[in-house]
């Protein structure tokens, strides 16, 4: 039988933490936890698993630190210690339900071609979103 979480392989636990905003870039827009770690090179929910298996204040030094690599978010230069705080209360309380524990060693083991096939589609949707966004703003002029 087919993995039931094959199409949302992440554990929706997950996902309060990676969707909280970080803060505003340069341009205005909210940049969340899951797109900041994105851009600093790193699998946003290998290490959201990572930082829920560590203890509160592990979680939050090692949080801090990630988002004081960060230069897109102006705010995090000066505040990246307390919004790291608030952060980092989102993260679930550690791999300790079977969903989190099947989530985090699948994560971390990894499945092959299952995340790069998901940030494929990811990729897509988003290039025909911005196609979209652009061809629809001069139709009616």
């Amino acid at each position: 039988m087919a993995d039931p979480n094959v199409l949302n392989p992440h554990p929706p636990e997950y996902d309060r933490f990676l969707c909280a905003s970080v803060g505003e870039d340069r341009n205005g827009y909210a940049v969340t936890v899951l797109s900041t770690l994105a851009r600093l090179g790193l699998d946003p929910w290998k290490e959201t698993a990572e930082l829920a298996t560590l203890g509160p204040d592990d979680a939050r030094a090692r949080l801090g630190a990630l988002l004081a690599r960060f230069r897109d978010v102006p705010a995090l230069a000066s505040d990246h210690g307390r919004i790291a705080r608030d952060l980092s209360q989102l993260l679930p309380e550690g791999p300790t339900s079977g969903a989190l524990q099947r989530a985090a060693s699948t994560v971390a083991d990894g499945h092959p071609g299952t995340s790069g096939a998901i940030w494929a589609v990811l990729a897509i949707i988003f290039a025909l979103f911005q196609m979209f966004m652009v061809g629809g703003s001069g139709a009616g002029e």
